[in-house]
This record gives C-alpha cells, structure tokens and sequence, in this order.
C-alpha cells in the first residue's frame, strides 16, 4: 500500500525529518573557539537535560547558547526556544534557531559553546560565528525519516489472515505484533495518511478491526 505524497487524512502531514546522530562542529574567531553540538531531542525535557550535560561538560565556557525545535504529537505543534545565554540581543540563539529552520529538521536541540578569546567580534561577528557552528553541527548529525503513526488491531479468521499480510507495506505499513487469542491478532503500525484506505480495505473484507491507542 503506497503513501500519499507525505500528507495525511484532512491534508495532515505524517512524516518528519529528525537528527540520526549526533553532530559537532567547530570554528575559530579571532581566538574565540565555537563549540557547536547538535542532538535529536524528542521533548522539550529531552532537550534541557542535553543541555544540562554540556553545562556541566563545559562549566568554565563563557556562554552555552541554544535553540530547540521539538513536535509536540498534535498536527503543525512544535515547541521552540532559544536563548543568547548572555550574549548581546538575537546574535546567537537565534542565529542557532535559522539554522535549525534551513535544515529542517525538528526533534531537535543544538547548543553552541563559546570560549571567548580576548577579542570582541561585534554583533555581525557573533552571529556569523554561532551560525556556522550550528550549521556544522546540523551536517554533522545527518537526518531520519520519521513517521506518524496509528495502531489497528485486526482480527482477522484463519483463512483470512493472508489479507491482513497483503496491507503490509514497511515503512508505510508495518506489522507491529501477531498472536492468537485463541484467534489470530495483527496489529499494523499505519501511516496516519493511510489509516483511512487501511480501514476501508479492512471493511471491505469484512475483517473486524480497531483503533489502538500507541
């Protein structure tokens, strides 16, 4: 069963890019060194206790600037945040943040440590410097697909379990789970924008079904 260009029932979208690893980059300004470090973080608590770990990796750092983005489940929900840690007005946490935003990806929190060196950079000069640690970063962590998904739990008889086998598409349509109870139990993981066509095969085949809470 094939996915609908990314979108879901009701135009929702059902896939998100997420980091795969994560990444680091670094770069040096007149003697200031730029840390930067990016991490999949899928809820804001994920992404603060990222950040309390790099404080305390780097406690003697001037500043640890940061900026997350970070779904919250519910369609075209996010939560951001991002801070200059000390740094003047928009010349780090936001520069962080565009770069965040150019990468496209989401699940995210990157954090940009800075050791001044003795020479002040001026505001063009930080927030060139905060950027490019942050976009290095970001390469560095590479990216996943991720989908949204909805649990159907099918109850298929004997004879029928081999239609219920048929919708079962990976990574579109995955079986997450098969028993019997006495009867057989599939459970399929579906794409949110598939759910309804998976519902409406099922019906058509008079294969009884729900909805699973994941």
């Amino acid at each position: 069963m094939k996915a609908r260009g990314g979108g879901g029932a009701g135009g929702l979208e059902d896939t998100r890019r997420v980091p795969a690893r994560e990444g680091r980059g670094e770069v040096r300004e007149k003697a200031s060194r730029f840390f930067g470090i990016a991490a999949g973080a899928a809820t804001a608590r994920a992404a603060e206790e990222f950040l309390e770990r790099l404080r305390r990796e780097h406690h003697d750092a001037t500043h640890v600037a940061y900026a997350w983005r970070v779904s919250l489940g519910a369609p075209g929900g996010e939560s951001l945040k991002s801070s200059d840690d000390g740094e003047p007005s928009g010349t780090a946490g936001r520069p962080i943040a565009a770069a965040i935003s150019s990468a496209g990806l989401t699940d995210v929190a990157v954090a940009v440590v800075r050791y001044y060196g003795g020479t002040k950079l001026g505001t063009g000069g930080l927030a060139r410097a905060y950027r490019q640690a942050a976009d290095l970063a970001l390469a560095g962590c590479g990216s996943a697909t991720v989908y949204e998904t909805v649990l159907v739990e099918t109850r298929p008889p004997h004879a029928r379990v081999g239609v219920v086998r048929r919708l079962i598409d990976p990574p579109h349509v995955r079986l997450r789970q098969e028993r019997f109870d006495p009867e057989p139990v599939l459970e399929l993981e579906v794409r949110k924008s598939l759910r309804d066509a998976v519902q409406e095969r099922l019906s058509d085949e008079r294969i009884p079904y729900q909805l699973k809470p994941d």
